[in-house]
């Protein structure tokens, strides 16, 4: 069967909907204010896996499995395999990053992720850009650059001038007791 449609609005919401609930609510608008346990495990193991997670993720495997072994995507441009993995090994990110902050683990070694991903979101601009002519889709690479380049210095620093806005720790584990180093 096949499809001209790949259900890409399926990833685009789950990465909408985490950037909104962990950086605007938590991060940006520091709410809810008292960052215990409770909201690290709500933040970590429910919006940060399952939405933004398992949707992108979803959204990944189904294009892949798509476009290599059901065909489903024929007359869809070349440019869906980037979106494809992309949207997998995002998934796969938020995964890792949910575990992360529900189980308030360290958060230095996800500067050797940040320098991973940093890649991939190079390569989906230029992609976007140069194959497909897909404006809207390369800035959004252009700004997940941007975040992987400051996401870098901040994991393996622990700086807070490397963190979120105010003053307040960028570390997932150190929101929790309020320290830095």
């Amino acid at each position: 069967m096949v499809s001209p449609l790949p259900p890409l609005a399926i990833g685009f919401f789950g990465l909408g909907v985490g950037y909104f609930v962990v950086g605007g609510g938590s991060y940006l608008a520091n709410f809810p204010k008292d960052k215990d346990e409770s909201v690290n495990r709500t933040l970590g193991g429910q919006w940060m896996i399952w939405m933004p997670g398992f949707m992108q993720f979803i959204t990944g495997t189904y294009i892949m499995l798509g476009l290599t072994i059901f065909s489903a995507f024929q007359s869809s441009p070349p440019v869906l395999y980037m979106a494809g993995l992309a949207f997998t090994a995002y998934g796969v990110h938020w995964f890792a990053m949910g575990i992360s902050k529900y189980r308030s683990s360290d958060t230095r070694v996800d500067g050797f992720m940040a320098i991973a991903f940093l890649w991939i979101s190079i390569t989906g601009a230029f992609i976007f850009y140069k194959a497909g002519g897909d404006i809207p889709v390369m800035v959004l690479f252009i700004i997940l650059t941007l975040i992987y380049i400051f996401d870098i210095p901040a994991s393996f620093t622990q700086k807070r001038t490397w963190g979120a806005w105010g003053g307040r720790p960028r570390s997932r584990s150190l929101a929790v007791s309020g320290s830095c180093t």
